[in-house]
């Protein structure tokens, strides 16, 4: 049974912060499409990622790097169609704000417009400083994402878990402070040591949102996907399956193929 806060009618950046200065975990979990979106917001979760992760999950690309900012904006519009609650934070695709903070500005705002989704997402520090300033100033509020940046993959060459080095680990702090400075609104930290997480967490006022990043968090995010069981190839320490729905997708279209050709569906009362 849902424990999620009925009175809140709708979740805000506001709301966000303040689930963290009352000391009350974030739930956040991914979704791409109307239909899962519409479940997942019913179900009491207070953050949707729009995750570039669509580029794995929903077209079976090996890397988040190839999907683009129409596939991310049609992903989008779809989830805020069926969202009434749950604030949905949509990822900048990779190349749309890297090099140049008026490109930045641009993609954020055509997220903004197009899809009607309510923050944005983007991976990195010091580097990307420039763009998140820019985005920030046009009144667009922004998720940062440190540690493993999948779309930074190929520069790390491993999904390894970042940051246990202390060089690494300071940087990772530097950035977070920077990013809470120039206005970010919350943080994702993704696959870096718990004890690390607790530092940043606790150093920073606005909220950390956690995967692979231990209990330390202020909250926590998966994508829907592994949660449910639905991609059963992908076995992380970090992910606890809350259901098989491989098998039993699996099972129920066998049992449709049979009835098929066992010409018993449909049936009398089945037909018109």
């Amino acid at each position: 049974m849902s424990v999620h806060n009925p009175d809140i009618k709708r979740v805000t950046t506001h709301t966000i912060q303040e689930l963290k200065n009352k000391g009350e975990k974030i739930s956040a979990l991914t979704a791409y499409d109307f239909s899962m979106a519409r479940v997942v917001d019913a179900a009491g979760v207070e953050v949707i990622l729009v995750g570039d992760s669509a580029s794995n999950v929903m077209a079976g690309h090996e890397t988040t790097l190839p999907i683009t900012l129409d596939q991310m904006i049609y992903h989008a519009s779809s989830v805020v169609r069926a969202v009434k609650r749950a604030l949905v934070v949509v990822d900048l695709p990779f190349g749309s704000y890297q090099g140049n903070s008026s490109e930045a500005l641009r993609s954020a705002i055509r997220i903004m417009k197009e899809s009607g989704a309510h923050a944005v997402k983007m991976e990195g520090g010091l580097e990307i400083k420039e763009s998140i300033v820019r985005i920030l100033s046009a009144g667009v509020p922004v998720m940062g994402h440190l540690g493993l940046t999948p779309q930074s993959i190929y520069k790390f060459g491993t999904y390894a878990v970042r940051a246990k080095e202390e060089a690494e680990a300071q940087k990772l702090m530097d950035d977070s402070r920077m990013l809470e400075d120039i206005g970010c609104f919350s943080l994702v930290l993704e696959k870096i040591p718990a004890a690390l997480t607790k530092t940043v967490s606790q150093s920073l006022t606005i909220p950390t949102i956690g995967i692979g990043a231990g209990p330390d968090a202020d909250g926590q995010i998966l994508v829907i996907h592994d949660l449910l069981g639905i991609n059963n190839a992908f076995k992380p320490r970090f992910l606890r399956r809350y259901a098989d729905l491989h098998s039993v997708m699996t099972e129920a279209i066998t049992h449709y193929v049979d009835d098929v050709k066992a010409h018993d569906f449909p049936n009398e009362k089945e037909a018109y």
